[in-house]
C-alpha cells in the first residue's frame, strides 16, 4: 500500500509546471538511469477499459502472443493474463481457460506474485511465478489450429475451460486449441517440441532486421520484446479489445519506426491498408501522415515498385489537396475535426504542417523517381500552404512572460495558452497532437521558435519524467496520467534540436514508467497513481502498437538520427554507455544514404570506432563521455568539439577506423 505521504507527493509534483521528476534525473552525475526512473512510480500492472471496468476477470493486463499467418493458419491470437490466472482465446469475453492452485486462482494475492518475464528476456513465453507455483505458456499451431502451451508445477494445480474440460494434478502440461476452446494433457517432449519451434520462429523472423545492441541487457531485450509485438500487431492499434481497430496516424506512426528497423515488408502492409481506408476516411491530418511515412519508407528501402504501385493513389491525394487549397482564401487547407474525440471543426495546426512534411517529402521521391512534373505540383502546393500557414501561425501564436512560446492547436481561432497542460481536456489534448507539428520540422530545428515550444512544453506540465503527460480522465479521478503512445513524435522533435539529455530521459522514463516491466506492454495512457492506493499502476486498453513503438523510435534515435543534410550518429546516447569495458554496436540499420552499419568499443581510456563506407554528405559521431571525461586526440586526426565530443566525419571516405584517446579518465 502506498502512504497519504507519497499521494501527497505526487501531488505536487503534478502541480509544477516543470518536470520535478525529470529536472531530478538530469541532475544525477551522468544524467537519468533506468533505476533511478523505476523508482519514481508504482510499476503497472492492471488494465482497464471503458469505464473504467476491468479489463480481464483479475483485472490484470495480457500479452497478446501469435504465430503470424505465415506460418499457416488464419490470424488469431491467445490472450495470457500477465499473472497466470487466465487464457483467452482471441478477444476478452472469448472462450478461456482458467488457472488456479491450492483452489485460488493463480496470481490472485499480488504481494505473492513474481514480476512476470518473458524466456531469455525478449521471447513471447511468459513465466509467471506465485507462491509455490510455477507457470509458463505460449502460443505454437497444431496444424492450422492456434494453441495455448502451457506448463504449471506446484500444489494442486487445476486447469478449467470456459465449457467445463478440467485438468488436475501437480505437475500438468497442456495443450488449449483456439479452434472450439479444447483442451487436453501433453507430456513434456511434446510441450518442448513446440517450445522450441516457437523459438526458432521468432530468432529467425528477427534476424536480418536492424540490430541496435547497447551495454544495458534490460534495454536489448526490450527493443526484441517490443519488435515482436509490433511484428504481432501490426496495423491494429490493439489486440482482443475495443481498440482492435485502425488508427490511422498511429498505424502510420508504427509503419514509420518498423522501416528505421528493417521490417519493409510489414511497414509497407501498413501503408497499403491505409492507402486503401484513407478516400473513405479522409482528413487533412490522415493525408499528411501518409505522404510522410509514404516518403520515409521509400528513402529507406528503395523500393522502386512501391512507388509505381502507390502513385496513382497518392496523386488522387494531392490533387485533393490542391483543390481544396486554391478554393481557399486563408491560404490554409479546410477546417476539420480536432481528433476522433474531439468534435470541433478547427484549422489544424498538426494537420496542416503534415500536409506540408508530406508533401514536400514525396516531392524528393517522385523527383528521385522520374517524375518531375508530379514533384513540382507537390512543392508548389507546399510553397503556398506554408505561406498561409506562417501568416496564420504569426497571427496565432503567444509569446509568453518566461520566454516560451505557445501556437494553439486551432489556428486563427483566437486560443488562449494553457498554464497548466493538463489541466483540462482541451490542454491534454494539445499535448498530445501538437507533437505532430513540432516534428514536422516546420519549426525549423534549432530556431526561435522551435526553442519556445520546447520551453513551453517543459515549463508547463507537458512532461512527467520524460513522459507525455496528459489528462488520463478514464483511468483516475485526479485526472493526472500519462499518454507515451503519443512520445513517437516528441522524441523526432527533441532528437532535431539535439536535445539529448531530454531524449535519453525520454528513453528511461518509457522503460521504466510506460512498460509493464519484464514484459513491456503499454496501454493508450497510464495512472499516475495506484489503484486504490495499492503497489500498482492501471493503464487504458492495452496491449498498444503504438506505445510499444514509442520505446523503439526513442532507441534508435539515440544512435541514429537523420537530418537532411546527412548522419548524426550516437548523439544521444546515455553517458554511462561509454564507461570502460562497454561497447555499442549498431548493424544493418536502414538509412537514406544506405545501411549503417558501426561500433564503439570502449577499453580503459581508449575509445575504437569503426564505421562502414557510407554515402552520406556529412557524417558526426558523437561520444557523450561520464562526467569530468574529454577528448585528448584523435588518430587519425580529425576536427572535434570538444565541449560536445562530437567528431566530424565527413572529410573520410572508405572504412573508418579511429582510435579516440580520453583524458579525466573514469
Amino acid at each position: 500500500m502506498k502512504s497519504a505521504a507519497y499521494a501527497e507527493r505526487v501531488s505536487r509534483v503534478l502541480a509544477a509546471g516543470r518536470d520535478v521528476w525529470g529536472s531530478r534525473l538530469l541532475a544525477a552525475p551522468n544524467g537519468p538511469t533506468f533505476e533511478a526512473a523505476s523508482r519514481l512510480l508504482p510499476p503497472l500492472l492492471y488494465a482497464a477499459g471503458h469505464g473504467g471496468r476491468r479489463l480481464t476477470a483479475s483485472g490484470v493486463y495480457y500479452l497478446p502472443f501469435t504465430l503470424p499467418i505465415s506460418v499457416g493458419g488464419a490470424r488469431g491470437f491467445g490472450l495470457h493474463v500477465a499473472d497466470g490466472s487466465q487464457i483467452i482465446v482471441r478477444r476478452v469475453g472469448g472462450p478461456a481457460l482458467t488457472i488456479s492452485v491450492r483452489g485460488e486462482r493463480f496470481g490472485s494475492c499480488v504481494r505473492q506474485l513474481e514480476t512476470p518475464s518473458l524466456a531469455e528476456g525478449w521471447l513471447p513465453i511468459l513465466d509467471t511465478g506465485y507462491r509455490d507455483a510455477r507457470e509458463e505458456s505460449f502460443v505454437g499451431r497444431v496444424g492450422r489450429s492456434l494453441a495455448s502451451y502451457v506448463h504449471v508445477t506446484g500444489p494442486e494445480v487445476r486447469l478449467v475451460t470456459s465449457r467445463g474440460e478440467t485438468l488436475r494434478g501437480n505437475d500438468i502440461y497442456a495443450l488449449f486449441l483456439h479452434d472450439g476452446a479444447r483442451l487436453r494433457r501433453i507430456d513434456a517432449s511434446a510441450y518442448n517440441a513446440a517450445r522450441a519451434s516457437v523459438v526458432a520462429y521468432w530468432n529467425q523472423s528477427l534476424a536480418g532486421s536492424a540490430s541496435f545492441v547497447v551495454p544495458e541487457p534490460r534495454v536489448n531485450a526490450a527493443e526484441r520484446a517490443l519488435e515482436v509485438q509490433e511484428l504481432a500487431m501490426t496495423w491494429r492499434y490493439s489486440v482482443g479489445n475495443v481498440y482492435e481497430e485502425l488508427s490511422y496516424a498511429e498505424a502510420l506512426d508504427v509503419a514509420q519506426v518498423m522501416t528505421g528497423y528493417g521490417y519493409g515488408r510489414v511497414a509497407r502492409q501498413i501503408l497499403r491498408f491505409t492507402l486503401r481506408q484513407l478516400p473513405v476516411r479522409f482528413t487533412n491530418w490522415r493525408a499528411g501522415e501518409r505522404l510522410v511515412a509514404g516518403a520515409q519508407y521509400y528513402r529507406l528501402t528503395r523500393d522502386a515498385a512501391y512507388v509505381d504501385e502507390e502513385t496513382p493513389g497518392l496523386r488522387t491525394v494531392v490533387d485533393r489537396l490542391a483543390r481544396e487549397l486554391g478554393a481557399s482564401e486563408t491560404g490554409l487547407l479546410p477546417r476539420e475535426r480536432y481528433s476522433s474525440d474531439i468534435p470541433d471543426e478547427i484549422n489544424s495546426l498538426q494537420g496542416q504542417t503534415l500536409v506540408w512534411q508530406g508533401l514536400r517529402a514525396m516531392a524528393d521521391v517522385w523527383s528521385s523517381t522520374g517524375r518531375p512534373s508530379l514533384a513540382a505540383r507537390s512543392r508548389a502546393i507546399a510553397a503556398r500552404l506554408e505561406r498561409g500557414l506562417r501568416r496564420a501561425v504569426t497571427l496565432s501564436e503567444r509569446r509568453l512572460p518566461d520566454g516560451s512560446l505557445f501556437v494553439p492547436a486551432a489556428l486563427l481561432d483566437d486560443g488562449a495558452p494553457f498554464r497548466q497542460l493538463t489541466a483540462s481536456r482541451a490542454g491534454s489534448y494539445w499535448n498530445l497532437v501538437v507533437p505532430y507539428a513540432l516534428a514536422s520540422g516546420f519549426f525549423r530545428p534549432h530556431g526561435a521558435q522551435a526553442a519556445g515550444l520546447l520551453r513551453y512544453l517543459l515549463r508547463h506540465g507537458g512532461r512527467l519524467a520524460g513522459l507525455v503527460r496528459a489528462g488520463a480522465f478514464r483511468l483516475s479521478a485526479s485526472g493526472s496520467g500519462t499518454d507515451q503512445v503519443y512520445g513517437t513524435n516528441v522524441a523526432r522533435f527533441l532528437a532535431d534540436n539535439d536535445e539529448a539529455d531530454q531524449l535519453v530521459l525520454s528513453l528511461y522514463g518509457t522503460l521504466a514508467d510506460a512498460l509493464t516491466p519484464g514484459t513491456y506492454v503499454a496501454g493508450e495512457a497510464a495512472s499516475v497513481a495506484p489503484v486504490h492506493g495499492e503497489h500498482y499502476r492501471t493503464m487504458y486498453l492495452p496491449p498498444n502498437n503504438d506505445g510499444a513503438a514509442v520505446f523503439l523510435e526513442e532507441l534508435r534515435l539515440t544512435l541514429v538520427h537523420e537530418t537532411r543534410q546527412g548522419l548524426e550518429l550516437a548523439f544521444a546516447t546515455p553517458r554511462a554507455w561509454l564507461e570502460p569495458g562497454k561497447s555499442i554496436v549498431v548493424h544493418n540499420a536502414p538509412t537514406s544514404f544506405g545501411p549503417l552499419n558501426y561500433s564503439i568499443v570502449r577499453e580503459g581510456n581508449t575509445v575504437h570506432i569503426e564505421v562502414a563506407p557510407m554515402s552520406s554528405p556529412t557524417l558526426r559521431l558523437r561520444l557523450r563521455l561520464p562526467r569530468g571525461e574529454r577528448i585528448a586526440s584523435i588518430q587519425p586526426r580529425l576536427p572535434f568539439n570538444a565541449r560536445t565530443g562530437t567528431i566530424d566525419l565527413s572529410a573520410l571516405h572508405g572504412p573508418i577506423d579511429l582510435a579516440v584517446s580520453i583524458s579525466g579518465a573514469y
